[in-house]
C-alpha cells in the first residue's frame, strides 16, 4: 500500500527500542519539532510503570489525546511534527489518529525482544523498569500493510533509520534540510 501524505510522524516501538534518538533524527532532517510521548504521561501513569505496574487501556488513552493534540498543535504551527509513542495497539493508532484530526505515518521500529532487552539493560530510564519489557511485547500489535506505516529494523544505526524515513515519505522533501 502506498503510503499517505501526513504531516506528523510518529516513531513507534516497544520500550528501549530507539523511538526517541530516532524522532528527534527525523526531526532534525525536516527541521520539525520533536514531541516525545514520556513527556506526556501523567504522574499517577509515570508512578505506576515506576512500580512495575502495566498500564491499562484506561490508562492510555488521556495520554494518547494529550499527545496527539500536541503534535496536531505543532504540525499547525510548523508544518510538520515527529513524535515519539509506543503506539503498540492498532486501537492506540487509530485512537491518535482520530485524537489528531488528521493521518499519521507511523515508523515501527522492529526487533526481538532478546535484542530490545539487551538494550534496556543498557540504559536507565526515568520510569521504564526492564520487568516492563515482557509486557509491552505481549501487547504489541505489529503494524499491518494497511495501515500508514513505515517499518525499520533497530539494528540499522539511528542515522540510517532516519535517512530512510525521510526518503520513504517523499511529501516531506520541503523539510528536508539541503544537503
Amino acid at each position: 500500500m502506498a503510503l499517505v501524505p501526513a504531516r506528523t510522524i510518529i516513531v513507534m516501538g516497544v520500550a528501549s527500542s530507539g523511538k526517541t534518538a530516532t524522532g528527534k533524527a527525523v526531526a532534525r532532517r525536516l527541521h520539525a519539532p520533536f514531541l516525545d510521548g514520556d513527556d506526556y504521561h501523567s504522574p499517577a501513569n509515570k508512578e505506576k510503570m515506576r512500580a512495575g505496574i502495566p498500564l491499562t487501556d484506561d490508562d492510555r488513552w488521556p495520554w494518547l489525546t494529550a499527545l496527539a493534540e500536541a503534535l496536531h498543535a505543532a504540525a499547525d504551527h510548523k508544518g510538520v511534527a515527529v513524535g515519539a509513542c509506543s503506539a503498540l495497539k492498532r486501537a492506540y493508532r487509530d485512537y491518535l489518529i482520530t485524537a489528531a484530526g488528521e493521518p499519521i505515518l507511523f515508523v515501527y521500529l522492529e526487533g526481538d525482544q532478546q535484542l530490545i532487552a539487551t538494550r534496556m539493560a543498557q540504559r536507565h530510564h526515568e520510569y521504564m523498569p526492564t520487568s516492563l519489557l515482557a509486557s509491552q511485547f505481549a501487547t504489541l500489535e505489529v503494524p499491518q500493510q494497511d495501515e500508514n506505516v513505515v517499518t525499520e529494523p533497530v539494528s540499522l544505526p539511528v542515522e540510517a533509520i532516519a535517512d530512510r524515513v525521510v526518503k520513504a515519505a517523499p511529501h516531506l522533501k520541503s523539510f528536508r534540510r539541503k544537503q
